[in-house]
């Protein structure tokens, strides 16, 4: 296979070990820049350059966007897709995971658990707000954060009002939800490739914290799913249309809940916490679904 991988910088990890997994097993792969690629939009003559050369011949592009080029990433992809290119995620799953208004909304209509969250636009509604969500501690999160970036726990009622004014303030959209206490700041993270949980680890908070991302000094173990939660973690990808997903789960009282769908999930942590080469078990599925060397 000729495979594509969508990143701003080949050298970081998740990308070099993509690269390394499909070179490996004896494919071509190739990191481009989604910034430094550029479209013909036409009908039956689509085209992606890159430097000055067109792209052609390749079997599968596997994305790895950033929230920050979303917009354009999302547009390369949805590029290859009308070239009729494979990828496991495609650019309108990666849109709907990337809001996580708009992933959440889609889950529960699906009936999956969640923590129970709410969302308003007009600081006249804030108590009203508050008031649907429950007491506090809420958890304070921008709609399109990552790796525990603009993520704020408020203890208090007041201070619950004060994040949404500052947030507010900077025109930003944001999610407001209960905190599962009974978490005591872990959850699962759950790698799902092509309707299998391939790995699973326990985050864990650092102390004084209580994100349990690893890119805020979280630390992480192996850890053994339950049926339900193996179910929801593949239920989460379907309903997204990922076949590569990072899906993040909280165990509480009431069972299972899903916490966040990631379409660009991390390899670094998973792989050294499990053991398991997640990235050849990505490329062994593109091999399933487009074909051998």
């Amino acid at each position: 296979m000729k495979i594509a991988i969508l990143s701003r910088n080949p050298r970081l990890h998740s990308t070099a070990r993509l690269v390394e997994a499909a070179r490996s097993r004896g494919h071509v792969a190739r990191v481009l820049d989604p910034l430094r690629c550029y479209m013909r939009i036409a009908p039956g003559a689509f085209a992606v350059h890159y430097k000055g050369r067109e792209l052609t011949g390749f079997d599968a592009v596997v994305p790895r966007i950033g929230a920050s080029i979303t917009f354009y990433g999302t547009a390369v992809v949805r590029q290859f897709e009308l070239m009729g290119v494979y990828t496991p995620n495609g650019s309108d799953a990666i849109l709907r995971a990337r809001d996580k208004l708009r992933c959440l909304q889609l889950l529960a209509g699906e009936g999956l658990g969640m923590p129970t969250t709410v969302f308003g636009d007009n600081p006249d509604d804030t108590a009203d707000l508050l008031a649907m969500l429950g007491e506090p501690p809420h958890v304070i999160k921008l709609n399109e954060g990552a790796q525990g970036q603009g993520v704020v726990l408020a203890e208090k009622r007041s201070a619950s009002q004060s994040v949404i004014e500052a947030f507010r303030g900077m025109y930003a959209n944001f999610l407001v939800q209960e905190f599962i206490r009974e978490a005591n700041g872990r959850d699962l993270r759950c790698f799902v490739v092509g309707g299998k949980v391939v790995a699973a680890m326990q985050r864990e908070a650092s102390p004084g914290d209580f994100r349990s991302n690893l890119h805020r000094g979280g630390s992480g173990t192996r850890v053994r799913l339950s049926a339900a939660e193996r179910a929801i973690a593949l239920r989460a990808a379907e309903v997204l249309g990922l076949e590569v997903a990072g899906v993040d789960l909280l165990r509480s009282a009431r069972g299972p809940l899903v916490l966040e769908v990631n379409a660009s999930p991390g390899l670094e942590g998973i792989e050294a916490v499990t053991g398991v080469d997640v990235a050849g078990a990505i490329v062994a599925y593109l091999e399933r679904r487009v074909g051998g060397a």
